[in-house]
């Protein structure tokens, strides 16, 4: 029997802890095209074991320069995980599912703790 929780419950509610990938993207940015297909194929991934909820910001609106500018970058594409910087440039979609793999077993590790990663 898994541990894991049903990504839909039924009622199209997916019960996955759920883990925020803020984009930082600009027009005509081929990486950030990759980057937004890597995300795609993760989100409909059922074996991820987190939800993934991603949030797109263009990199020249003004949140998009202050999150630039927290995260230390001027160019697009760069990826946060929880508001933390992750990757920039092209995007390893082997790199994402390792760290959320891990994120997921923290999740599972604090579940009693009430600790969030």
């Amino acid at each position: 029997m898994s541990s894991q929780p049903k990504p839909d419950d039924g009622a199209g509610v997916d019960r996955r802890p759920g883990a925020t990938v803020t984009l930082l993207t600009q027009d005509q940015c081929g990486l950030c095209d990759q980057a937004k297909a890597v995300l795609r194929r993760i989100q409909n991934d059922p074996a991820v074991a987190v939800r993934v909820d991603v949030l797109e910001v263009d990199l020249a609106s003004a949140e998009g320069q202050r999150l630039g500018a927290d995260a230390g970058v001027l160019f697009a594409p760069r990826v946060l995980l929880d508001g933390e910087p992750f990757a920039h440039g092209r995007l390893s979609e082997r790199k994402l599912r390792r760290a959320l793999a891990r994120w997921s077993s923290c999740v599972a590790a604090d579940a009693g703790s009430g600790l969030r990663p």
